[in-house]
């Protein structure tokens, strides 16, 4: 099915790559991608969606051009309706949100309920385009992951943690699947492992921190989680799907390596041993080791994340 997304804005380019592990990329603009879906209920998944619309149609961002695209499409409900309209930053300031969505609801033949509508038409207005479908599903950003954040989970440790929504969209980006066997060396609290379990996959944790295990099994009770150094796994060649994790940083994390440069190296090795063939890596670092990620991976994409000022993360995409 043809369909085009509504992308949140927190970042240019992840987005849409979370995006192409589910469908293929026709078209793009900014915070919209028109998708060819072979699945959009399991769109459901994105971390970085708001929208899923069954595509209707694009024209000119104008007033007539909305008109001929709508009457040309003659839709007719039974079912009760409303319009939505979505400006985005790059959107023309003449046309008017409120306008428009009057304007759609007009040229729909239908009962309108701007309340409880059991269909809602939506257009994006995104530079000098407008883009409009038939919503299939809202992705709930705000409260599933809220739930999720980690202060309310069992055993929480800062700093470093990571939100739901990233931990989400690295497991995505991972491309493993339901019940595709999913590692994450540097569990920590589990928020990695957390997400990858509600997606249907095989979790497997590990962390040289005995207080960060015991954490792990109070926010994930019944995973299967060792007390390890991430460069001597007890696991066999092979033997997972996918790794991600966020390597760590900082003075005060627990390790057994000479040095944090030395971890990085061998602990990327080892993990080159224990994903299978063809399955990827997604790693997070603090401090650049794309040159040791090409000694063991072909780095297939990279993206920057600032956090704040002092704090941007890496993130590499390894095969």
């Amino acid at each position: 099915m043809k369909c085009i997304l509504e992308l949140s804005g927190e970042h240019p380019e992840l987005p849409f790559a979370e995006v192409e592990t589910f469908a293929c990329i026709e078209e793009r603009a900014t915070q919209v991608a028109v998708v060819e879906c072979p699945d959009p209920d399991a769109c459901g998944k994105l971390a970085m969606t708001h929208t899923v619309m069954e595509y209707l149609g694009r024209c000119d961002a104008d007033e007539a051009s909305i008109i001929a695209m709508l009457q040309a499409l003659s839709l007719t409900t039974e079912q009760t309706f409303a319009a939505r309209v979505r400006k985005m930053e790059d959107a023309p300031e003449t046309l008017s949100q409120l306008a428009l969505e009057r304007l759609i609801g007009s040229n729909i033949d239908g009962p309108v309920s701007l309340d409880a509508p059991e269909t809602e038409y939506r257009a994006i207005i995104t530079g000098n385009t407008c883009y409009f479908g038939r919503v299939i599903l809202h992705i709930d950003r705000g409260g599933s992951y809220q739930y999720r954040n980690p202060m309310r989970r069992p055993f929480f440790h800062p700093p470093g943690v990571m939100m739901p929504i990233t931990a989400r969209t690295l497991v995505n980006l991972s491309q493993a699947k339901m019940g595709d066997v999913i590692c994450d060396p540097f569990c920590g609290t589990g928020g990695v492992l957390l997400e990858a379990k509600l997606c249907g996959m095989k979790i497997i944790g590990s962390d040289m921190d005995p207080m960060m295990i015991d954490g792990c099994r109070k926010n994930l009770p019944g995973t299967d989680l060792f007390l390890a150094d991430a460069t001597v796994l007890p696991l066999g060649d092979n033997s997972v799907d996918a790794v991600v994790t966020d390597l760590p940083y900082g003075h005060s994390v627990c390790i057994m390596a000479s040095s944090m440069d030395q971890l990085y190296a061998d602990s990327l090795h080892e993990i080159r041993r224990i994903v299978r063939p063809g399955g990827r890596c997604v790693i997070v670092t603090h401090v650049d080791v794309q040159p040791l990620a090409e000694k063991e991976f072909t780095v297939v994409r990279k993206f920057y994340q600032r956090i704040h000022k002092s704090l941007t993360r890496q993130i590499l995409i390894l095969k």
